[in-house]
């Protein structure tokens, strides 16, 4: 009898403020459809940050035997491959420069899977009986992380005239640019989310308080009865957590057509020397702990202030 008495309550407070709950369900829809975007972006930058590098990073080749540098007129290349001394000297000169704040070398092996897995090298030039490229050919190197992006000249200059440095990849105006517009995005749906959020917490208010006037009778006669204040909240918790349920639902489709049709069906397709986020990231902006997914965040943005706001309304 108890629970019947709940979910009828549920069912006539849903038909009863239909509009109001239609305005929380489409705010929260908007509102975790960018935040879920913004967590996207967030491990979309990640992914480029390892495979690329960032503004932060010049990449150090070293030679190889015929390094094809030879042939542009690359004399720190004369004598083949790099020898240990040379890479011993590099390295020194690379520690003590105030310019770097750190650097990691990358195997041969290392740093041609990276380019495989970043699309420089294709999967044509790399397979089949005699390979175009292989990890044997290819070279090794450093990545260099510096103190300041804006300030790499000093570097560059000390290392690019050694025996056994091959070429400086220096492409910290291009990522940036790539990383800058990452940022605008990111910060940019986010900062949007938590407006539409704020409206949406002040429509959950509204809701509830509506919601008890329109019962006012019935909650003041269940007091007389000696309901908890518990009893007597749980159909306004139920409302809010049936508005959160299809908020998130509705915002899960979207960010999954955004995850098939605009990355893997659009941008993947046509852009890629750059790793893109696939279906395990997707779930993590579903279900993640830190940043909070949208599968925790769209119910504790309608439970919480529902159970705060109750306790005040209900005493009547």
């Amino acid at each position: 009898m108890q629970l019947r008495y709940v979910f009828t309550e549920l069912r006539t407070g849903l038909r009863r403020n239909l509009s109001a709950h239609l305005a929380v369900i489409l705010t929260l829809f908007v509102s975790l459809s960018l935040a879920g975007v913004g967590i996207l972006i967030q491990r979309e930058a990640d992914l480029a940050a390892n495979k690329l590098g960032d503004e932060l990073k010049i990449l150090v080749n070293l030679c190889t035997v015929d390094d094809p540098t030879l042939r542009q007129g690359n004399q720190n290349c004369a004598s083949g491959e790099v020898t240990e001394a040379q890479q011993k000297r590099i390295e020194a000169e690379i520690d003590r420069n105030e310019e770097v704040e750190s650097f990691e070398y990358l195997s041969s092996e290392v740093s041609f899977q990276n380019a495989k897995d970043s699309g420089i090298i294709s999967e044509a030039a790399s397979s089949g009986p005699d390979p175009v490229v292989s990890p044997e050919t290819w070279p090794a190197g450093y990545w260099v992380t510096l103190e300041n992006p804006e300030n790499a000249d000093g570097i560059i200059s000390a290392l690019e005239g050694l025996d056994g440095v091959s070429v400086i990849k220096d492409e910290r105006e291009a990522l940036g640019q790539i990383f800058g517009i990452m940022k605008v995005l990111k910060y940019g749906s986010w900062i949007g989310s938590g407006f539409l959020l704020l409206a949406a917490l002040l429509q959950v208010t509204n809701t509830i308080r509506l919601a008890a006037l329109a019962r006012r009778r019935e909650i003041g006669i269940m007091r007389l009865v000696g309901a908890s204040t518990l009893y007597i909240a749980l159909p306004f918790l139920l409302e809010s957590l049936v508005t959160a349920i299809v908020g998130v639902a509705l915002a899960a489709g979207s960010l999954a057509s955004f995850q098939y049709w605009g990355i893997e069906k659009g941008l993947a397709e046509h852009v890629n020397f750059l790793p893109w986020v696939g279906w395990d990231d997707y779930a993590q902006s579903l279900i993640g702990v830190f940043p909070p997914g949208i599968v925790l965040l769209g119910p504790a943005l309608t439970l919480v202030p529902t159970l705060l706001l109750t306790r005040k309304y209900v005493k009547v």
